[in-house]
């Protein structure tokens, strides 16, 4: 089982709809489910750049996706079934309200973008445990201070 299934989507769109849609295609949903993952996924895992070392949450992205049934976040996974709906409708738009969808979609979007920029925070959600380790010099995302004299050598 994953951190959503197509069982799950009965709430985001209706059965009648997704057969409509598909048209005898089974791999058109789990595809969209797939794609609205590494979506979200994307937006929760931090890069290399230092800028993220700055205060930001670290999401244990491999924790938050593994988990099934009710220990899932709500809020995420109904972002997740926004994002799965809007690409599986690009399929086709069969009684479904595009508009509507895109602006939902729109507004998962915005609120993932402030999710990992901090901006808000989703109760519950892992953080990846800060490394112990590391010194106040590793973890500044910026330096202050003057260059290396350059050397016409």
């Amino acid at each position: 089982m994953a951190f959503l299934e197509i069982e799950d989507m009965g709430t985001a769109i209706y059965d009648y709809q997704v057969e409509q849609i598909a048209d005898g295609n089974d791999e058109a949903m789990p595809d969209a489910i797939a794609a609205a993952i590494e979506e979200v996924r994307s937006y929760l895992t931090q890069n290399d750049r230092k800028e993220y070392s700055d205060g930001r949450p670290h999401y244990d992205v491999e924790k938050i996706f593994s988990k099934t049934g009710t220990e899932r976040n709500s809020l995420l996974l109904q972002k997740t079934k926004t994002i799965a709906k809007f690409h599986f409708i690009d399929l086709c738009n069969a009684d479904i309200l595009y508009d509507r969808a895109q602006k939902n979609y729109d507004r998962a979007i915005t609120y993932l973008v402030k999710l990992a920029k901090g901006d808000v925070t989703i109760s519950g959600l892992d953080l990846i445990e800060e490394n112990p380790e590391e010194t106040e010099d590793d973890v500044l995302p910026y330096r202050s201070g003057s260059r290396k004299k350059f050397n016409h050598e």
